[in-house]
């Protein structure tokens, strides 16, 4: 999994889950605690009701992407541009800021005026914007979406979603947002909750993970609350996620949110990450958040390895990378008889078995590479 850092702010398994405050300056926004057009009182919100209460990120929508509403042109967004600059500026509080676009020349006049960071909510429709964040070096959030930029968001199904997040590529500070909620008439609530059940399928893009569920319908109908009754059943969502591998968190409710985000990471799975290094190389391994066949195919497609031998796999699941030919050579023997896959991609390898397969490789391997020995000492949580 790729760390992405945004203006300095670490996102990614090596940091605890981030939280993203929503401010709008968009006047047709339909949460009214979120909307001001008044620079000096957004600045006022952000820094008492947002970095207050331990926002990392703000987002700064310039219109609302409700599909209800007419879409406004990139320059009727560069007309409203003005007041997210100068809020910004007003504000004491350290966040990163985040401006939230479809449109890559809105973009650019954002980050070339003070914000930090790109929420692409049209997912690069806009050929130009994953350009833009290059020149920029900046992180962006990639939203699953058409390429069209007046469907945002207007993806059904996870296969379909997971296409949509790969289709333009990504740039090495992109994270990515699998799009919940009603931005499509076709997307049912159930569609919604299939997402969020195959979370962890979205980490094998390689990059870190976005959750918009604040309030959603497709939480809010499972507990019959109102969107004014529905943060208990957002902060349930919101540590089930994070447990789940999401690593920023979208919301209005920042401290509680918070909070919930906390009690996700403490119990998250713990994944085994090593090194060993040569004069000559290293060995880089990494223990994949990943419990069903579907999630493993997934990584073995980003690593352009055979995905069908994703069927065959079970317990753990380690990406390594570095191998030397006769490196591979040496673990696809090893892995011969044990009920364990190894399978090799253009630049890594995956390797999944149970925890006594995994330590029976490890016993078989011994004395035929230091290595790999040392490698598979972190993977058993054995002394070399």
């Amino acid at each position: 999994m790729q760390n992405v850092t945004a203006a300095g702010l670490g996102i990614g398994d090596d940091y605890p889950p981030r939280i993203m405050g929503v401010l709008n300056v968009s006047e047709e926004s339909p949460y009214d605690p979120s909307v001001y057009d008044d620079p000096d009182e957004a600045a006022q919100y952000v820094d008492d009701e947002l970095v207050g209460e331990g926002a990392d990120i703000v987002d700064v929508g310039l219109e609302s992407a409700n599909k209800r509403f007419d879409v406004l042109s990139a320059e009727q967004e560069l007309d409203r541009l003005d007041t997210a600059v100068e809020t910004i500026e007003r504000v004491s509080g350290d966040a990163v800021f985040s401006i939230e676009t479809r449109y890559a020349e809105v973009a650019d006049a954002a980050l070339s005026r003070g914000f930090d960071m790109v929420n692409d909510i049209c997912g690069f429709a806009d050929p130009a914007m994953a350009d833009v964040c290059r020149d920029h070096d900046a992180a962006v959030v990639k939203m699953a979406s058409p390429p069209d930029l007046k469907r945002p968001g207007a993806v059904e199904k996870p296969d379909d979603i997971y296409d949509a997040l790969q289709r333009g590529g990504l740039t090495d500070k992109t994270i990515v947002d699998p799009a919940f909620g009603g931005w499509s008439e076709e997307k049912t609530l159930e569609d919604d909750r299939e997402t969020f059940r195959r979370l962890r399928e979205f980490r094998g893009l390689g990059q870190p993970i976005l959750v918009s569920i604040n309030r959603k319908n497709f939480l809010r109908d499972l507990a019959g609350r109102s969107t004014d009754e529905a943060l208990p059943v957002s902060l349930a969502a919101t540590s089930m996620a994070v447990e789940r591998g999401a690593h920023v968190i979208r919301t209005h409710d920042v401290a509680e949110t918070k909070d919930a985000a906390a009690i996700g990471a403490a119990f998250a799975r713990e994944r085994v990450r090593g090194t060993c290094t040569t004069p000559d190389s290293t060995i880089r391994v990494e223990e994949l958040d990943a419990t069903t066949p579907e999630e493993v195919g997934r990584h073995l497609e980003r690593i352009g390895a055979d995905e069908s031998v994703a069927q065959a796999t079970t317990g753990r699941v380690f990406e390594l990378s570095g191998l030397s030919p006769e490196e591979r050579e040496t673990l696809s023997h090893a892995v011969e008889s044990e009920r364990a896959v190894f399978a090799v991609g253009d630049d890594a390898s995956l390797l999944a078995g149970s925890p006594k397969s995994v330590s029976e490789i490890r016993r078989r391997i011994s004395g035929n590479s230091d290595r790999l020995s040392q490698i598979f000492a972190d993977i058993t949580g054995s002394k070399c």
